[in-house]
């Protein structure tokens, strides 16, 4: 079940999701609007090949920094974080969905990494995309995405509770760590 405006505002009065910090506007109908960060990561233009199993090559050639705006390129990819930090209970999850506003800018919010799952802890790392023709600014503060609240069953092993919970408290916008992951030989 999808919860709705007076249900997000009883979960959170109630300390069952923790927002902080937390505008009690931001609540829609059937989502709460979650703001830009002030920390973005991005990865320099270049030849260099990416291997998600290999630390070093992920971390290598990224620039990042903490900024009030930032200027999105057309097909510039960048990484930042959520304003807000979220604590979600063991019955409760999360999906991350843009803004139609920013949408029509051109801005992806997210590319396939929009799943929060119960007992997840942190700032929430966006995965963004210009895909305009156009260079588009954002502010850090402002609204854009919206976070969609489903309650569950109760998880049996809930994200804060998993042995390999990579981004389980994370702050910033965080890299790829699958190189955390065991590689499976074929």
């Amino acid at each position: 079940m999808i919860l709705v405006d007076w249900q997000i505002m009883d979960r959170i009065s109630r300390g069952q999701i923790k927002v902080e910090p937390f505008e009690p506007g931001l609540i829609q109908p059937n989502s709460l609007d979650i703001r830009l960060g002030d920390h973005f990561v991005w990865y320099v233009p270049g030849d260099r090949v990416i291997d998600p199993y290999d630390k070093e090559s992920v971390t290598a050639e990224v620039e990042e920094m903490t900024a009030d705006e930032v200027i999105l390129y057309p097909g510039q990819f960048m990484l930042a974080e959520t304003k807000e930090v979220l604590s979600l209970p063991d019955n409760i999850v999360a999906s991350i969905e843009g803004k139609s506003s920013i949408a029509r800018l051109g801005i992806e919010l997210h590319q396939t990494g929009g799943w929060i799952d119960a007992g997840f802890i942190g700032s929430i790392t966006l995965e963004m995309c210009n895909v305009n023709q156009r260079p588009v600014k954002m502010y850090a503060g402002m609204p854009i995405g919206q976070l969609v609240f489903y309650t569950t069953e109760r998880a049996e092993q809930p994200y804060n509770l998993k042995q390999d919970a990579k981004y389980q408290g994370q702050r910033q916008a965080t890299l790829s760590r699958y190189h955390e992951n065991q590689r499976l030989i074929q």
